[in-house]
């Protein structure tokens, strides 16, 4: 896993940062820009897909992204309908996540019910995770102890509040991270579909 933060950078820098830093490794590596995975041809020039997650569901689901959240399916129906088909011709980013399913993410100023919160996928596998983190440090409580009043619900266990991460938290400057699955990038690049093929260690060989 490979994760980096940027400071001054929201979340769309940061899919432009990710796109270029990966076609610069393909590059590197003397990959040609179109690579066959799983019998899919997948293009990584520059220019690659964004598309947020309510379209994605408009296009692609049985039923609106707010109407799986009400039913309680968003990641059903994400798995089973949406995420086989990104990615499938050119790497693409998913964005603009439902609020509540971003706990560290900023939300969006002109319509706080999203989180500027992104994935990318390629041939319909989740590669990377990113977002505009969320610096308010008062907004930040408020989410964990919400989080915290979900689990008491469900008679989960409670977790003691971050007290150090949300006082460093408020002398943050304004940034954005994001994790990378170097192990899935390899899985492409190898055209497997077994992650222990491009482990050096596996835990059944541990």
């Amino acid at each position: 896993m490979l994760e980096w933060y940027v400071a001054q950078f929201d979340y769309h820098q940061l899919m432009e940062q990710c796109e270029a830093m990966l076609i610069a490794g393909l590059k590197a590596l003397e990959y040609d820009q179109r690579i066959i995975w799983q019998n899919k041809k997948i293009n990584f020039a520059s220019g690659w897909e964004r598309i947020t997650v309510a379209d994605a569901f408009f296009r692609y689901a049985p039923l609106s992204c707010q109407e799986a959240l009400v039913q309680d399916r968003f990641d059903e129906i994400l798995v089973e309908y949406i995420e086989p088909l990104l990615g499938a011709d050119h790497p693409t980013f998913l964005y603009d996540y439902p609020a509540k399913l971003a706990a560290l993410a900023k939300t969006k100023k002109r319509d706080p019910t999203v989180a500027e919160r992104f994935e990318l996928y390629i041939g319909g596998m989740e590669i990377a995770n990113g977002f505009s983190e969320l610096t308010d440090a008062d907004e930040q409580r408020r989410r964990f102890e919400e989080a915290q009043q979900a689990r008491a619900k469900k008679n989960w266990a409670r977790y003691d509040m971050p007290d150090k991460f949300l006082q460093a938290l408020a002398t943050m400057p304004k940034a954005a991270g994001i994790a990378l699955g170097i192990d899935r990038m390899m899985m492409i690049l190898t055209n497997t579909v077994q992650i222990d093929n491009i482990t050096a260690f596996p835990p059944e060989a541990l």
